[in-house]
């Protein structure tokens, strides 16, 4: 490739390259109505400024990353991107996330699930995304941070299509569950990793996965129980949370706190500073070595 292409353009094109799987061979039961063409943007700002991001998913699919010829190890993960339902941070919360567990030998699944409409507009969606952004950005104290999603989301089209997201979530388990063989992967260590609203997908997964549940679950910056029981054979989770994260950061220590009450496995990490939506980037603090922890978490549960 010329040396004057972008980080984020190479990827592009090496992603397009790999297999990529349809989700549904027919139409899935739930559907959004009315969701524009797919479209990619890139934000201006933001931890993420100037990665690529997609919006206005409506065919929801799988991409491969396979590790190199004899380095497998047998286990496969899908990633999940985040973006509050409504957008995919498809690059630092996706390919960047991929690619690095396919060089340690992971099979890695990049899923592109369904979202919410966005306006087609660019000035319409570049003023609807700062009006998020404004509000996220707000200081918040601890004791007016949300505990459940609820209380920071009643748009009821955010809500539904969050169902949508494990809808696929779930569907794209039994997918690589079922082609395990291959690509290498032992059906039995096929494990998530998402982020924010995928974060959530991941936990919703693993609180109703409706057939056996995943090997492993790494809701990062993310995620609820939404005051149910933990299932009997949850999955073991590991988690991330940056103390800054004022919108989020009692949601995650609430996850925690849930599946160690039932007595299932689960490892957290806090970080004072990192914000929301890190993902690979890499901002010079602690929170820059989330992933290493994660690596280390699941090579001593045997998956790496």
């Amino acid at each position: 490739m010329p040396d004057d292409l972008s980080d984020d353009l190479r990827s592009a094109q090496t992603t397009a390259a790999r297999e990529e799987i349809g989700l549904w061979r027919e139409s899935p039961k739930r559907t959004i109505p009315d969701v524009p063409p797919e479209m990619t943007f890139q934000p201006p700002q933001g931890v993420a400024a100037g990665t690529t991001m997609l919006r206005n998913v409506s065919e929801p699919t799988l991409t491969v990353f396979a590790p190199a010829p004899g380095k497998a190890n047998g286990s496969g993960v899908i990633v999940c991107p985040g973006g509050g339902w409504s957008i995919l941070a498809w690059q630092h919360e996706g390919i960047d996330v991929a690619e690095w567990f396919a060089a340690r030998g992971y099979t890695a699944f990049l899923l592109k699930y369904r979202l919410s409409a966005t306006p087609t507009d660019p000035a319409k969606f570049a003023a609807s995304m700062a009006a998020q952004g404004a509000m996220l950005a707000e200081p918040l104290t601890a004791a007016k941070a949300p505990r459940v999603m609820s209380e920071l989301i009643r748009n009821e089209a955010l809500t539904y299509a969050r169902e949508i997201a494990a809808d696929d979530g779930r569907r794209a388990l039994q997918i690589v569950r079922e082609g395990a063989g291959d690509w290498g992967v032992e059906p039995d260590r096929v494990g998530l990793i998402g982020f924010s609203a995928g974060a959530f997908l991941v936990a919703d997964v693993a609180m109703d996965p409706q057939g056996a549940p995943p090997a492993f679950v790494a809701p990062i910056y993310g995620g609820e129980t939404r005051g149910r029981p933990v299932p009997a054979d949850a999955p073991p989770l590991f988690t991330v949370i940056a103390h800054d994260d004022r919108y989020l950061f009692h949601m995650v220590e609430g996850l925690y706190s849930d599946w160690s009450m039932a007595e299932r496995s689960a490892e957290l990490h806090i970080f004072a500073r990192g914000a929301h939506g890190f993902g690979m980037v890499k901002q010079g603090l602690p929170s820059d070595r989330w992933i290493d922890l994660l690596g280390a978490w699941l090579a001593d549960k045997g998956f790496g």
